[in-house]
């Protein structure tokens, strides 16, 4: 085999081994630089942000409408019981959570934040922002209603519940400021806070009443 072929043979050999070792290298070795990336899978794609134009749409927007129909995961809500306080198309008279000790005082909390403001602690309506509103004396505000009224404590706790999810009259809504469990515990609190007001003797267990009288 003559000479000049033999050193041919090496070299072609030796560059044969640089795109590997640089291969290599580059897997191994980190870099401020983007890699090369020549078939892009879907590992990167065209970034579009808000209002930019979009010419791969015929109306050329770059924000899409979701599909109709389509839901988030986890927010599929067909538990009628849970998310609209309704069973059989009626109000709930019943607690679709379990209610304990611990979550009538979680639902204490979430009350004393969010609707003590208005409704007072005690639930008679006498809250802070009604007493100032009242004292301004500008003829537009209309003082929440007492929990302690007959009509309001006849009302079914499925309707209690949708009054603090959706609003009622001038009362807006709260459903998007409160997790749907936090709004049934406020629903057990204010339960409590009627019966505390408009308990009866026979509501005493046995072992205290005579303590009472």
């Amino acid at each position: 085999m003559p000479k000049g072929l033999g050193y041919a043979i090496l070299i072609l050999a030796l560059m044969a081994l640089i795109p590997p070792v640089l291969i290599a290298r580059a897997r191994a070795v980190r870099s401020g630089r983007p890699r090369v990336h020549i078939i892009r899978d879907m590992d990167n794609q065209p970034k579009r942000k808000a209002q930019q134009l979009n010419p791969l749409f015929a109306d050329h927007r770059a924000m899409r409408r979701p599909v109709p129909g389509t839901v988030a995961r986890g927010e599929l809500r067909d538990d009628d019981h849970l998310y609209r306080g309704k069973v059989g198309g009626k109000w709930t008279t019943t607690y679709p959570v379990d209610i304990t000790g611990v979550s009538i005082r979680r639902g204490q909390e979430r009350f004393n934040i969010f609707c003590a403001p208005c409704h007072g602690l005690d639930g008679a309506g006498s809250g802070s922002v009604s007493v100032r509103a009242l004292s301004l004396q500008e003829g537009t505000w209309i003082p929440p209603l007492s929990f302690h009224q007959e009509q309001v404590r006849e009302r079914a706790l499925g309707h209690v519940f949708n009054t603090i999810t959706n609003g009622i009259r001038t009362m807006p809504a709260y459903g998007p400021q409160i997790p749907t469990e936090d709004r049934w515990l406020i629903v057990s609190y204010v339960r409590a806070l009627q019966r505390s007001r408009n308990a009866t003797l026979q509501d005493v267990p046995p072992e205290d009443r005579e303590r009472i009288r």
